[in-house]
């Protein structure tokens, strides 16, 4: 399809670059395949005490978010760079990058730990990807169709333990690379992929934000990153889907928890950075993973107000920031979802304040579009939130 057209710039937030909100500016600290230390989050929750709501969220992407700050407010940069969270500001918006959580730990066809890192350090390292969208998302699947699914932009997914191939906005290329050769691949096909851009559209409103949004970019970039070669085989749909990271007991001594709507008092994240064992891992369905937690962690979680097992009506409600938060809002989503959790709801439900559906699953749920302060469709009809 031909790129639509662009009437704003690209606004991701960023920490150099906060989005105006109604409830002060806001913040998304990149988190590449979702690593953070026992420190960051020290330092983050530190932050979010002293110039922002008090409160980090977990968002769709595996990253963090800061809300209620002062956008002249020096601190945010000051103290996440320090904290090894911003190395390069230039980039920062677009250091999106997933990665399996569990891999490494139990399961998958390779070992895709340490992958992120080196892609983000090649990321930040090629000063012309810095033009690069900012909703625009790499993953490093390790063969179990986890992020993969989460349709990325570019995605290296596993086939065995040493080999795994190219998918472009959810298609396989047939380009194949060794684990080790992967972030290489991907910022060549990003690279490939503005070439491509730019060269279709001479105006800039209607530049792609997403590989999707390109005419041919399966094709195109694989021709581009595999020496001039056609893709050997290609299908679309290429990635079938995982199930996502969840709670409890995950194989390998890790554990899975969440945050309620994936919100985190400061004390909180304090809390987990005790427990954590040294770092744990941020996934894209508002989880975190524990892969090393101290003993009795879970417990101590637990009466934090953590759901700690499977099977608690929160692992399946999420919704976006809502009333009085955002401005575009037609009602306090993030109320009515709680009470929703306390009714116990039938199955997956995303609610959204509007019809931009911020934060929504790409897994199967259902869909609450709020209409005014109490009402919402759902699933396209007017209903009743339950």
């Amino acid at each position: 399809m031909p790129p639509p057209t662009r009437l704003r710039a690209d606004a991701c937030p960023g920490v150099v670059s906060p989005h105006p909100a109604a409830d002060g500016a806001l913040a998304r600290v990149r988190l590449p395949g979702g690593t953070i230390t026992a420190d960051a989050l020290r330092a983050v929750a530190g932050l979010a005490r002293a110039a922002g709501d008090g409160a980090v969220h977990l968002t769709s992407r595996g990253n963090l978010q800061l809300r209620g700050l002062d956008p002249a407010d020096p601190r945010p940069v000051r103290l996440l760079a320090a904290a090894g969270l911003l190395p390069s500001t230039t980039h920062e918006r677009v250091r999106n990058v997933l990665a399996s959580p569990l891999s490494g730990i139990t399961g998958g066809l390779a070992d895709v730990r340490g992958l992120a890192a080196a892609l983000d350090r090649g990321l930040c390292a090629r000063p012309a990807l810095a033009a690069l969208p900012g909703r625009f998302l790499f993953a490093l699947d390790d063969g179990r169709d986890d992020v993969a699914a989460e349709r990325p932009d570019l995605c290296w997914r596993a086939r065995g333990p040493g080999d795994g191939e190219l998918l472009v906005a959810g298609v396989a290329t047939g380009v194949r690379r060794a684990p080790a050769d992967a972030p290489e691949l991907l910022l060549d096909a990003a690279a490939a992929f503005l070439r491509l851009r730019d060269g279709h559209a001479g105006d800039p409103a209607a530049r792609a934000w997403r590989a999707a949004e390109l005419p041919g970019a399966p094709a195109r970039i694989a021709e581009a990153v595999g020496g001039g070669r056609a893709p050997a085989a290609a299908g679309p749909d290429a990635a079938r889907g995982g199930r996502p990271t969840g709670v409890g007991g995950l194989g390998g001594g890790a554990w899975g928890v969440a945050p309620v709507l994936g919100e985190l008092a400061a004390d909180r994240l304090d809390l987990l950075a005790d427990e954590c064992g040294g770092a744990l891992l941020v996934t894209p369905w508002r989880t975190l993973v524990l892969p090393r937690p101290r003993p009795g962690a879970t417990g101590r979680l637990a009466a934090a107000g953590l759901v700690v097992g499977p099977g608690h009506p929160a692992t399946l409600v999420s919704a976006c920031a809502g009333a009085p938060g955002c401005a575009k809002s037609l009602a306090d989503v993030r109320a009515h979802a709680r009470a929703l959790i306390g009714r116990g709801p039938l199955g997956p439900v995303h609610v959204s304040g509007c019809a931009r559906r911020c934060g929504a699953p790409h897994s199967a749920h259902t869909d609450a579009v709020a209409t005014g302060a109490a009402t919402y469709l759902i699933d396209g009809r007017t209903g009743v939130l339950r």
